[in-house]
């Protein structure tokens, strides 16, 4: 949490959009943003942080989410499913959401590393575990 915002995140692999012989992994990941604290705040832009599993690093900035700039007043959340594609199995997310309050100050709401992979890569990663 950051600032009274705090943030989850859900992510799932699409096994029927994903063709891993095409390196090709698709992933959506569905955010949370609640507003937990006592001052209305408003999402402006997105700044993403996403490695692949060969440690390859792309890095997203943009507008909003979704197309949208949500506008969250104390109690309020928003929720969007969004994806990403990988040429490998597995990768991790994080970042972060600039958000401004309406006295015109802002900050950047942490987004924790999160886990993109899709289910051959634990199996895989757990057999040879054993």
């Amino acid at each position: 949490m950051t600032e009274g915002i705090r943030i989850r995140v859900q992510s799932q692999y699409l096994a029927e959009q994903s063709s891993p012989r095409d390196d090709r992994y698709v992933f959506a990941y569905t955010i949370m943003i609640a507003n937990e604290g006592i001052k209305t705040a408003q999402l402006r832009t997105r700044h993403w942080i996403i490695t692949d599993g060969r440690g390859t690093v792309e890095e997203v900035r943009g507008d909003g989410v979704v197309g949208e700039q949500p506008r969250l007043s104390p109690g309020q959340s928003f929720q969007y499913t969004s994806g990403c594609v990988l040429t490998t199995s597995v990768g991790t997310m994080q970042g972060s959401y600039r958000m401004w309050r309406d006295d015109g100050s802002y900050f950047d709401a942490a987004i924790a590393p999160f886990s993109l992979a899709s289910p051959d890569s634990v199996r895989l990663g757990s057999d040879e575990a054993n």
